[in-house]
């Protein structure tokens, strides 16, 4: 098979950190506040306007507060579950990919709540989501960013629920619907659907869960964990004063990207971008014989962290360490031609591709990367399956 001729303009389909917006240069951040302390008036005032953007643009209601806070969706995540898990109520998990399972672990054997119940499932399908018990408080992924599987709607979730709904939407926040009246805190990063630099976190909590936050934690809480202190909720973090030090580069940069999902449309128009990307990555698995969309349910397959599985036979037989050398294979032809970078699928998940489709990346690149890998499949094949 001959090579392609045609390669993406942009070959970047990382799945964090992700693609630049189109258009991107350095020339974005010469506005950067550098060399100046976060906590100045012009420095919050930059913080604040990440905070109020990222409201706008997702459609977060008016009484939700949003902060950003450190180590990234991590970080996030793991603040609110050291300072509310083992407290008032018994906890839900979904566990069905990488993180969502690190989440589980981190209850079951870190933080050791004895009240946990833990919904498991397989890469590539979801926990059965009518066994939760919405009286408790609930922490589910919304989009598995290394399984390529999503809840598909908000059905399942009760809209008047005793629990807290603490979502986890690192790889769905600006590519995907949010059901912000049916959740109670959601979590994500600056490296993801708008193509930010890593280590910073968002969270944004309803008036529920801000009181629920204010109240004594059941365990000490290190500094840069604390959103409370005796005197309640504090309150300064959501208005742009951070626990701990921010880069005035990297808030540049991501004021840079919200204005562009302003620039182009906002959510709607982010949502369109991310699914033109998947119906492309369809259509070309639809004809291909060698590959199929890890997620079973096709209302279930994200559009922003597309997974796919080799499911050739003779791919199929071969002990799992030898295909995790047949994709590093593939996929390092596929890079040493430029024609597309990091595209194996996360270390954690069964051998495949994935391929990042969020709104800053464009369905022509994709487009142009999809015979590139027939390619490097077929010279792969002629290598491994003699």
């Amino acid at each position: 098979m001959s090579k392609p001729s045609v390669k993406p303009s942009r070959p970047f389909f990382s799945s964090g950190p992700c693609a630049k917006r189109p258009g991107w240069s350095l020339s974005a951040l010469d506005q950067a506040l550098l060399g100046r302390s976060h906590r100045a008036t012009e420095g919050r005032a930059r913080l604040k306007e990440v905070i109020t953007r990222s409201k706008d643009v997702l459609g977060i209601p008016a009484d939700w507060r949003v902060a950003v806070v450190p180590a990234s969706d991590t970080g996030a995540v793991e603040m609110v579950l050291w300072a509310l898990a083992g407290g008032e109520r018994g906890m839900d998990v979904l566990s069905f990919e990488s993180f969502s399972g690190t989440w589980a672990q981190d209850l079951r054997d870190v933080l050791k709540i004895e009240d946990l119940r833990v919904h498991e499932a397989p890469y590539g399908r979801l926990p059965d989501l009518s066994a939760v018990d919405w009286s408790r408080d609930v922490v589910l992924t919304w989009n598995g960013t290394t399984s390529g599987v999503r809840i598909p709607n908000a059905d399942a979730i009760p809209a008047e629920h005793e629990g807290l709904v603490i979502c986890d939407a690192t790889s769905a926040a600006f590519a995907m619907d949010l059901p912000w009246d049916r959740l109670d805190i959601v979590t994500w990063s600056w490296q993801k659907a708008l193509g930010g630099e890593a280590a910073h976190g968002m969270l944004a909590i309803s008036p529920r869960a801000a009181a629920r936050l204010a109240e004594a934690s059941p365990r000490p809480l290190p500094k840069i964990f604390r959103l409370a202190n005796k005197k309640g909720l504090m309150e300064a973090v959501f208005e742009g004063d951070t626990i701990n030090t921010p880069s005035m580069l990297c808030v540049e940069d991501a004021l840079d990207g919200l204005r562009w999902a302003e620039s182009v449309g906002g959510l709607e128009a982010l949502k369109a971008r991310s699914q033109a990307s998947l119906a492309v990555v369809a259509e070309w698995v639809e004809k291909t014989d060698w590959v199929s969309f890890l997620a079973e349910l096709p209302e279930t397959r994200s559009c922003t962290s597309i997974c796919l599985k080799i499911s050739a036979p003779w791919f199929e037989e071969l002990a799992p360490e030898t295909q995790s050398k047949v994709v590093k294979h593939l996929t390092g032809l596929v890079a040493q031609e430029g024609a597309g970078y990091d595209l194996a699928s996360y270390r954690d998940a069964p051998a495949g591709l994935r391929i990042w489709g969020g709104a800053t990346v464009n369905a022509e690149d994709i487009q142009a990367l999809l015979p590139w890998l027939d390619w490097a499949y077929e010279c792969t094949r002629e290598e491994f399956s003699a």
